[in-house]
């Protein structure tokens, strides 16, 4: 798969995690895994309300830190992983 066909297929995508108040603890990280492994393409929302103490780079760099998995695509709250 191209990395196009890739983005395109990642539009498409519901959001299978949001990520809420409780922020990027390990039950969160470890769910993300799990669902990586299961469909290997998968969309992460982040709600406002997990952000409150840092920025979403942040946020999306620490998340991309703890898994297995790559940043594909980045949208406003949203974020696309692939399993690496």
């Amino acid at each position: 798969m191209t990395s196009k066909d890739i983005k395109k297929k990642a539009k498409e995508l519901e959001p299978v995690i949001r990520i809420g108040k409780n922020g990027l603890n390990e039950p969160v990280v470890e769910e993300i895994k799990k669902q990586l492994k299961k469909k290997r393409l998968i969309k992460v929302k982040f709600l406002r309300s997990a952000l409150e103490d840092k920025d979403k780079k942040e946020a999306f760099s620490e998340l991309a830190s703890k898994i297995d998995g790559k940043i594909v695509l980045k949208t406003g709250f949203v974020l696309v992983l692939q399993k690496e």
